[in-house]
C-alpha cells in the first residue's frame, strides 16, 4: 500500500491519510443533500420529489466513483462530487422551463442529463488528448499564483456564509453577524450560535496548529460538533424510511434517463432548450465552467499539498483531468449534473493528506451515506465552516509571490483573486483574470506567441459572459 500510494515518498503516513480523508468528507458532506435541493429548487413534491430522490442517490454514487478514480488512477488526495453552481444552472436550464410552462418535469430533467453526457465526452476527449492540461499549463505565472489564493478567499467566504458569520444586508450586500439583534429578538440559538461556535472552532484550529497537534482540523470538527449538540440540547436523528423510495426513483427515472430516445430528441430539438444551437451553447458552457473550476481547484489544492512540479503545475494533472471527465460521464448516466473536483479537498490537504489513500477514505464515507443518510447531516455546518476558513488562510500565502511591481502581473492576479468570492465562481475569476492579462499585454506591446492560448481562453469567456446567463 505504501508503495502503491507513495505514502512515505510524499512525507505522510496511514493515520494522517485517514484523518485527511475524514476531514475532506465532513467538509463536503453537505453536497449529498444540497445537490438534489439545488436541482429541484428545494422542492420534494410530485415529479420534483422523484427527481430529488434520483439525484440524491446519483450524487452519492458519482462522488464515490469520481473520488475512487482520483484515488486509484491519479493517486491524489482530491475528492469529486457534483459541482455547486452547475447544479443550479442545470435547474434553470432544464427544470425551470418545464415548471413555468407546465411541461413534463421528468422529460426536462432527462434532456438535461443528455447535455451533461455530451459535455462529459467532450471533457474526456480533451483530457485523453492532453488538451485540458495544455490549457492549464498555458496560464501565465501570475494567474497560477493568484488562483490558489482566490480559491482560498472563495472557500473562506463559503465558510463564513454557511454559518452566518457573514449575513445579507439590503444596503451593503453583506454584513457581520448581528449578535445584538439576535439576542434582542430571542433568536441567538439559531441566528448567532453557529457563527460563534465556528469562530471558536477556527481559533481552536489555530491554537492546535501552533502546538503542532496532528489532525487539528478534525479535532476541531469533533469538538465543535459535540459542543453544538450539548448547547442546543438536540440529538441527531436517523430516519431510514426514505431510503427505499430513493432507490426506486433512481432506478425508474435516474439511471435510465440518458437511454431514452425522447431525452435525446428533447435535448437537441425540444422547445424547452430551444434547438440545436442552444444545445451546443449549453454543452460549451458546461465544458468551460467545469474545465476551469477543475483547473483552479487542482492548482489550489496541489500547491497547498506541495504536489507541484518544477514548472508550478500539479503533478499527474492529465490523470486528474481524466478522472474528472469520466466522473462527469458516469454522473450523467446515473442521473445528476456535472461532477468536478471539489475545493473542499483542500481541507483534507490541510489535515495532511498527500495521497490517494485519503480519497479512498472519503469515498467509503460517501458510500455509507447511501444507506445512512443522517451520517451526512450529523456534523453541523458550524463544525465544518472553520475548516473551510482555515484553508482560506493557508491558501492565501501563494499570492505573496505575485510580482506586484509589474501591473501586467498585479492587475490580472488581483482580479482573479477578488472576483472568485465576489462572483461566487472559480471559473469567473480565472476568466476575468485571463481577459485582463490579454488586454494589458496587447496594449503594452508585451504580447508573445505563448499568450495565444490565454487569448483563446479570454475570448471564450467573453462569449460566455455575453451569450449565457448563469
Amino acid at each position: 500500500m505504501d508503495k502503491f500510494f507513495k505514502i512515505s515518498e510524499r512525507g505522510s503516513n496511514v493515520k494522517t491519510e485517514i484523518v485527511a480523508g475524514l476531514t475532506t468528507f465532513f467538509a463536503m458532506a453537505y453536497i449529498v443533500i444540497t445537490n438534489p435541493n439545488q436541482i429541484t429548487s428545494f422542492s420534494t413534491d410530485g415529479a420534483l420529489g422523484q427527481i430529488w430522490n434520483a439525484v440524491y442517490v446519483a450524487s452519492i454514487l458519482v462522488a464515490v466513483v469520481g473520488t475512487l478514480l482520483m484515488a486509484l488512477y491519479a493517486k491524489m488526495p482530491f475528492a469529486q462530487a457534483c459541482g455547486m453552481g452547475l447544479n443550479s444552472f442545470f435547474f434553470v436550464c432544464f427544470i425551470l422551463p418545464a415548471l413555468i410552462s407546465g411541461g413534463d418535469l421528468i422529460a426536462g430533467y432527462q434532456s438535461g442529463l443528455v447535455i451533461i453526457l455530451v459535455s462529459g465526452f467532450v471533457f474526456l476527449l480533451f483530457s485523453v488528448t492532453g488538451l485540458r492540461s495544455k490549457v492549464a499549463k498555458a496560464l501565465p505565472d501570475c494567474l497560477k499564483k493568484a488562483i490558489p489564493a482566490g480559491i482560498g478567499l472563495f472557500i473562506a467566504f463559503i465558510g463564513f456564509q454557511n454559518v452566518g458569520i457573514i449575513q445579507a444586508n439590503q444596503y451593503t450586500l453583506v454584513q457581520f453577524n448581528d449578535f445584538h439583534g439576535a439576542i434582542a429578538k430571542g433568536e441567538f440559538m439559531t441566528a448567532s450560535l453557529p457563527a460563534l461556535l465556528a469562530l471558536l472552532g477556527l481559533i481552536l484550529i489555530a491554537v492546535l496548529e501552533k502546538a503542532k497537534v496532528k489532525g487539528n482540523v478534525l479535532v476541531s470538527i469533533i469538538c465543535v460538533t459535540v459542543l453544538y449538540y450539548i448547547i442546543t440540547g438536540t440529538v441527531p436523528s436517523f430516519d431510514m424510511s426514505s431510503v427505499g423510495q430513493a432507490f426506486k426513483d433512481f432506478g425508474t427515472i435516474g439511471i435510465t434517463g440518458v437511454f431514452q430516445a425522447s431525452a435525446w430528441k428533447d435535448a437537441f430539438t425540444g422547445p424547452a432548450i430551444g434547438g440545436v444551437l442552444s444545445a451546443v451553447m449549453l454543452v460549451i458552457t458546461f465544458c468551460l465552467v467545469d474545465m476551469f473550476d477543475t483547473i483552479g481547484t487542482l492548482y489550489g489544492a496541489a500547491s497547498q499539498a506541495d504536489l507541484l512540479d518544477e514548472n508550478g503545475d500539479p503533478i499527474d494533472v492529465d490523470k486528474c483531468m481524466t478522472c474528472d471527465s469520466i466522473a462527469t460521464v458516469a454522473g450523467a448516466v446515473m442521473g445528476t449534473s456535472t461532477c468536478t473536483t471539489f475545493v473542499e479537498s483542500a481541507a483534507g490537504v490541510a489535515a495532511g493528506g498527500r495521497t490517494g489513500l485519503a480519497s479512498i477514505v472519503t469515498s467509503v464515507c460517501f458510500l455509507l451515506c447511501l444507506f445512512l443518510t443522517p451520517l451526512a447531516k450529523l456534523v453541523p455546518a458550524c463544525a465544518t465552516a472553520p475548516a473551510l476558513i482555515y484553508v482560506g488562510v493557508l491558501m492565501l500565502k501563494g499570492f505573496a509571490k505575485v510580482d506586484m511591481n509589474d501591473v501586467r502581473s498585479a492587475v490580472p492576479a488581483f482580479l482573479a483573486l477578488i472576483m472568485m468570492p465576489l462572483t461566487y465562481s472559480i471559473s469567473n475569476g480565472i476568466g476575468i483574470g485571463c481577459i485582463a492579462y490579454t488586454l494589458i499585454t496587447l496594449c503594452t506591446g508585451k504580447y508573445k506567441k505563448n499568450d495565444i492560448a490565454v487569448t483563446v481562453i479570454a475570448v471564450l469567456f467573453i462569449l460566455r459572459f455575453c451569450l449565457i446567463t448563469m
